[in-house]
């Protein structure tokens, strides 16, 4: 059985303890009504976070442990509730037919640190789909997690729609969440590294990351972009936005005496939920299609 580190914190400010340990990717929280678990991909990241937390915020009481996730999903189903964004509903498997199998349902079984609907940033990029025409266009999610960006864009009239993930055990629960979907046709998810891999190129491109990992990969996500296409991005926080804007919008330095490049990227919408941000760029309109 899968096994997720965790950090068990007691602290007021969670968008503070979110920022402070950025760095360290954490994939999910965890809400217990005055404290929260943050959960990891590896030890090394849980235990980095532990130290940041210890040194940025002393008067955060933090704990590390080991959750399963058969244990998490069971605590999950006991409030899950399905998530209507505009006309994508996201629901638990459990939870059918009671909600009905519409053409805006996606069925996603709940697994630690995979988008369920419910976090905000998840909402953000679900609402960010559905102000572009995906019809005949290609889509790529970096970071797929439960893989469900990738099948509300094919719920949305995209062509096909590919999610990638460096977490094996992601991977395993998107393609588990396709099988749910059964008219999720064109829709496949592999296992690749943003920063180490060949990925595919797509019309539209989505990254619900964090702010860090977003401006650090900011070259390489507007790379997967194909000329005249557009990037949906989420998971900074709102005092991130003004660096993440910067690393997308920026447009470069030039050498003495010349103009500066045309930045390859322009936003086209914005928004906040919660004290999160969901971003959408036109990606390379200047240059040949």
């Amino acid at each position: 059985m899968a096994t997720y580190p965790a950090l068990d914190v007691s602290a007021r400010d969670v968008d503070r303890v979110l920022a402070v340990v950025d760095d360290c990717s954490p994939t999910a929280v965890e809400d217990h009504d005055g404290s929260f678990t943050l959960y990891f991909s590896s030890r090394a990241e849980r235990d980095e976070a532990w130290r940041t937390l210890a040194r940025e915020m002393p008067f955060a009481v933090s704990s590390p442990r080991e959750i399963d996730d058969e244990d998490w999903a069971r605590r999950s189903q006991r409030g899950l509730t399905p998530v209507s964004v505009g006309q994508l509903t996201v629901s638990p498997p459990w939870l059918l037919p009671s909600v009905a199998a519409g053409s805006g349902t996606i069925v996603i079984t709940p697994s630690m640190g995979f988008g369920t609907g419910h976090h905000a940033t998840t909402r953000l990029c679900l609402q960010a789909l559905q102000t572009l025409e995906l019809s005949g266009r290609s889509v790529l999610d970096v970071g797929t997690g439960s893989g469900v960006l990738a099948l509300a864009a094919r719920r949305l009239g995209a062509q096909d729609a590919a999610g990638v993930d460096s977490d094996a055990d992601a991977v395993s629960a998107a393609r588990e969440n396709l099988a749910l979907n059964p008219w999720s046709t064109h829709v496949r998810f592999d296992l690749a590294d943003l920063g180490t891999d060949v990925l595919p190129t797509a019309d539209v491109v989505t990254a619900n990351l964090t702010g860090a990992v977003l401006v650090r990969g900011a070259r390489l996500l507007m790379d997967l972009v194909r000329p005249g296409g557009v990037l949906v991005v989420s998971g900074l926080l709102a005092d991130e936005q003004s660096g993440v804007l910067e690393a997308f919008l920026g447009a470069g330095s030039a050498a003495p005496g010349e103009a500066p490049p045309r930045p390859r990227a322009d936003l086209r919408w914005s928004a906040e939920e919660d004290g999160w941000i969901g971003l959408v760029f036109n990606v390379g309109r200047d240059q040949p299609v």
